[in-house]
């Protein structure tokens, strides 16, 4: 049995039908939701954890109306701009996963900014998905790797190499899934990196999750036996 637990993945699902059940606009939900990455991290970070991935914005949210676009894409600002202080003070390192260059470029210099000053940061990884989507990452990697096999490679890649064509090269699998809002689903969220991942579901929407609720789900954790097919 391996319980050992360094990287958490979080769903942070339920800021809009969270804020409209207040009659509040969905962006209320976001704003709070934003606040709310400034609890779990901390804590996360108290609690030993080496890496907190968390899925701010999918490949697919671009459907979504454009004010509310606008509003996810100016978050990273205010976010930074209230709590990067503290972030560095604890030794927390900003990376992030996606397609970056798709961004706004005001979103894209506020990340790059936070990245570089975060860099030589240990303490934990606090990595923001954003413009990211599992099928999409494996597609990009797929054409990288044919690219490398037309450019002289062998072609005779492992499981262990499959992650040096991830947009997570370094952060290693998730042991822990988390999705708030009691959603049953993945939502194209690491699908490579889940393989071997224990899933728990919560029905507190995403900014009613507390670092209490974190301790809770890292307790349940501890509680499961993770076998990787054998048979413990």
């Amino acid at each position: 049995m391996n319980n050992q637990l360094n990287h958490i993945a979080i769903i942070m699902d339920g800021n809009g039908r969270w804020a409209k059940k207040q009659d509040q606009k969905r962006t209320f939900g976001h704003f709070h939701g934003a606040e709310n990455v400034r609890n779990v991290a901390i804590a996360a970070q108290e609690l030993g954890i080496k890496v907190l991935t968390l899925f701010a914005f999918s490949t697919e949210n671009w459907k979504r109306p454009l004010e509310e676009i606008d509003y996810l894409m100016k978050l990273p600002a205010y976010f930074f701009d209230k709590f990067m202080k503290e972030l560095m003070e604890r030794q927390i390192k900003i990376e992030f996963i996606g397609h970056f260059s798709r961004l706004p470029q005001g979103t894209q210099k506020v990340l790059k900014r936070a990245m570089e000053q975060s860099k030589n940061n240990t303490a934990m990884k606090l990595v923001f998905a954003m413009d990211y989507g599992g099928r999409d990452e494996l597609v990009e990697g797929f054409k990288r790797y044919a690219q490398d096999v037309v450019d002289g490679r062998e072609n005779n890649i492992t499981e262990d190499e499959v992650e040096n064509y991830l947009m997570t090269t370094g952060l290693g699998d998730v042991d822990l899934l988390i999705r708030t809002s009691m959603e049953y689903r993945i939502s194209n969220f690491l699908l490579w990196q889940i393989a071997y991942a224990e899933l728990l579901f919560v029905e507190k929407p995403w900014p009613k999750f507390t670092p209490e609720d974190l301790k809770l789900c890292i307790d349940e954790y501890h509680q499961r036996q993770r076998r990787f097919g054998g048979l413990g």
